[in-house]
């Protein structure tokens, strides 16, 4: 028989090689033909008397991603249609199909023939579940390789028997770790835990898998022979009595009950370890039942996997345009964003020239590339030669004629107009006529910008956040007369450095910043309402933020603050800035000198390491405070949500961002708006746009016009319309209007 996805090759000792190689993939991934053709494949190895055992391996450089998302996203949509006509048989219809891959696996597992798994590189999710059924697992010594449970990072879990394996290869604390973090494991890590039992070169993976098999592998698990224990010893014992009340109690602290998926894991662990393995394997099929009609699972599916994939792969990019192969880039002004930016770019292979106006601090710009390196290698994750070889794609220089050639030129100088004109002037006049010019200004607009430009057909804004080496997401800004060749080169370029990019149009704040200022703001109102800080900083990251408020304006600077209110007043006229607000801020950095984390005092003290920041005491005398238990809880974490999404929606009508995506997308990597509701339009669409007009006109009664909700909601509301419906992403030849 002959296989679309496997190749089954059988040596002179019986042994079976089953390379995993699907032609139309560039990566391995388990959907419902390879399911099949896999459990074929099990079929023949324990009926054929020939066959004494099998090896799987991969036939691409990766082993596997696991799971093909779209493949659980077609179950769910089949029971959002079966559920209207009847939930009961819906629900047992996806129980029996979330199932599929567990019984596959522990048909691997019970088949009688011993199997290895022969990991030659990622190997995720599903792909590492089967890994675990099968009775050996050898990792080639590479650093490619990384094997990982990564479900809960996108809302589910592990289903296919990882919650119940892990726990009985590893002792309960490793196991939970990994399940609930969806760590990546190096092969040396692994085998540490106990996962995998042997390392091999990569070129002699196979072999060493194959010599298992002839050396007598049992085809039986541990969990199914007689007298098995588990390793750290049973749920009730004194290891238990002190892990798992802790473990409840950390799950909280970290998710504030947030995410269904990391709950259901312990839930799986705990009560999956007191029963036998089959009766274990039922119960993880009913949590991850349940886990995916959770709409926590729904929206971070499709943000953090689907949308986020798709953007990575260029989805706004322009049509018909070629893809760019830069020979050269440069950068020009070499501070803390300039130096980032370029060390990125060395990082994707490309030869950087870094431009200041002199050598020194152009140089000083490229240390910046050294002393990240330099840590890279002190942590064991880049060589020496690694380190070489990136700065010797960085060139400092103070000499604009060190341009010519580049194929981009991405301008992060001081954020003054008048150095901004100059650099533009000075750069273009040695760059070659089809270069494109890009502008990393976080606020001022582009359009603006580009009057400085002799050729605005080529001048677009790239907007980093910092620090740029560990932010994922880029803003693609484009101005009024950006062409459509400059908006595809800036794709390649972000593409190229593997960062995440979204196209916005040109606005005050563009898309990220907007959003950002309402967070702050809500906070600020909250501080001169009296509510005490500690219950803002809470309150935020009760409702899923990452970082406070407070803590967000810290990091960004008090004094940046203040100087964006100033330049917002003169732009708009004094009623564009809370008076109130302008003088909380005032206060802080004219009266008390408190600049944020730089000066080591803002929101927050900040003492020597190793002692931890604390909110400054000072905070409770600046206005009268509010009695904490007469303060709303659950309405300070609205606010704080409702504000940005309100914002969000506004970006959207106004057009600035006319693609869900994108806006969802961005708002969770630039500054972490709430994951598991899968970003702040998912956030809306979630509770549902009548109800959340209901809940903005109510904060509104109470808070002010910046509830307001903006036209495109009331409209969405009425209609009873989600906004991607509403701006559908994948509707060819239509563009949908704002109300």
């Amino acid at each position: 028989m002959s296989y679309t996805n496997f190749t089954l090759d059988v040596d002179a000792d019986g042994i079976a090689l089953i390379t995993w190689d699907m032609t139309d993939r560039s990566m391995n991934v388990f959907t419902e033909e390879v399911m099949r053709e896999l459990n074929a494949i099990v079929d023949k190895v324990a009926g054929d008397a020939a066959i004494k055992g099998a090896v799987i391996t991969s036939g691409k450089d990766s082993f596997s991603g696991g799971a093909d998302i779209t493949m659980l996203q077609k179950m769910l949509a089949t029971f959002a249609v079966d559920k209207e006509k009847d939930l009961d048989k819906a629900a047992r219809a996806l129980f029996e199909n979330a199932g599929y891959m567990t019984g596959l696996f522990r048909k691997i597992e019970t088949c009688g023939k011993p199997w290895v798994s022969a990991i030659n590189g990622t190997c995720m999710g599903g792909a590492f579940e089967m890994s675990l059924a099968c009775h050996g697992r050898v990792a080639a010594d590479s650093d490619k390789v990384k094997m990982a449970l990564p479900e809960v990072k996108i809302g589910i879990f592990p289903g296919a028997g990882g919650t119940q394996r892990v726990p009985r290869l590893t002792d309960q604390q490793q196991a939970l770790q990994m399940l609930t973090t969806g760590q990546n494991l190096s092969p040396q890590k692994a085998k540490q835990m106990g996962l995998i039992h042997e390392i091999a070169e990569p070129k002699k993976l196979v072999e060493t898998a194959k010599a298992m098999i002839r050396n007598g592998l049992k085809p039986v698990a541990p969990w199914d022979e007689k007298g098995f224990k588990l390793p750290g010893g049973p749920i009730y014992s004194a290891a238990g009595a002190n892990l798992w009340p802790p473990a409840i109690a950390i799950l909280r602290r970290e998710t504030y009950g947030n995410y269904p998926a990391a709950a259901a894991i312990l839930k799986c662990v705990y009560e999956g370890l007191l029963v036998p393995f089959d009766t274990a394997l039922r119960i993880e099929q009913r949590y991850f039942t349940e886990i995916m009609q959770s709409k926590e699972a729904a929206a971070m599916i499709r943000s953090l996997f689907l949308s986020l994939q798709e953007l990575n792969k260029g989805a706004r990019r322009p049509a018909g345009v070629p893809d760019t192969k830069f020979k050269k880039i440069g950068i020009l002004g070499a501070g803390f964003m300039g130096a980032g930016i370029a060390y990125v770019t060395a990082r994707a292979g490309i030869p950087v020239v870094l431009l200041d106006r002199d050598l020194p601090s152009a140089e000083k710009g490229k240390a910046h590339s050294d002393g990240l390196m330099a840590d890279q290698v002190k942590k064991g994750r880049a060589k020496p030669e690694d380190k070489d070889k990136l700065l010797s794609l960085i060139t400092p220089t103070a000499d604009y004629a060190d341009l010519a050639g580049c194929d981009l030129v991405v301008e992060a100088v001081f954020e003054d107009s008048g150095v901004k004109k100059d650099a533009t002037e000075k750069a273009e006049a040695a760059l070659k006529s089809s270069a494109i010019f890009a502008s990393n200004t976080s606020t001022i607009p582009i359009t603006a910008l580009a009057k400085n430009s002799a050729r605005p057909k080529s001048f677009i804004g790239i907007h980093f956040f910092s620090p740029v080496d560990k932010m994922t997401l880029v803003e693609i800004i484009l101005g009024k007369k950006t062409g459509d060749k400059a908006l595809a080169v800036a794709f390649d370029f972000v593409r190229a450095i593997k960062k995440t990019p979204i196209v916005v149009n040109d606005t005050r704040g563009f898309y990220v910043n907007r959003c950002v200022l309402r967070y702050m703001s809500e906070a600020y109102k909250m501080l001169i309402e009296g509510v005490p800080a500690p219950m803002i900083e809470n309150a935020a990251k009760a409702a899923g933020m990452p970082v406070g408020p407070l803590a967000l304006t810290d990091e960004t600077a008090v004094d940046l603050a203040q100087k964006i209110m100033k330049q917002t007043i003169r732009d708009l006229g004094e009623k564009a800035v809370d008076p109130r607000q302008m003088a909380l801020i005032n206060t802080m950095v004219d009266t008390h000198g408190r600049f944020g984390r730089k000066n080591g005092k803002g929101f927050y003290d900040y003492p020597a390491k190793p002692a931890k920041k604390k909110l400054w005491p000072g905070l409770k005398d600046l206005y009268p405070q509010l009695n904490p238990e007469k303060v709303d809880y659950e309405e300070l974490k609205e606010r704080l949500l409702v504000t940005i999404a309100l914002e969000a929606a506004r970006v959207m009508e106004e057009g600035i961002v006319t693609d869900p995506r994108e806006a969802d997308v961005g708002s969770i990597l630039a500054f972490g708006f709430a994951p598991f509701t899968g970003g702040a339009l998912s956030y809306i669409d979630g509770i549902g746009a009548k109800r959340f007009v209901k809940i903005a006109k109510g904060l509104q009664k109470k808070y002010g016009a910046e509830f307001k909700a903006p036209k495109l909601l009331l409209d969405m509301a009425e209609k009873g319309e989600t906004f991607y419906q509403r701006f559908d992403p994948y509707q060819k030849g239509e563009v949908k209007e704002a109300a």
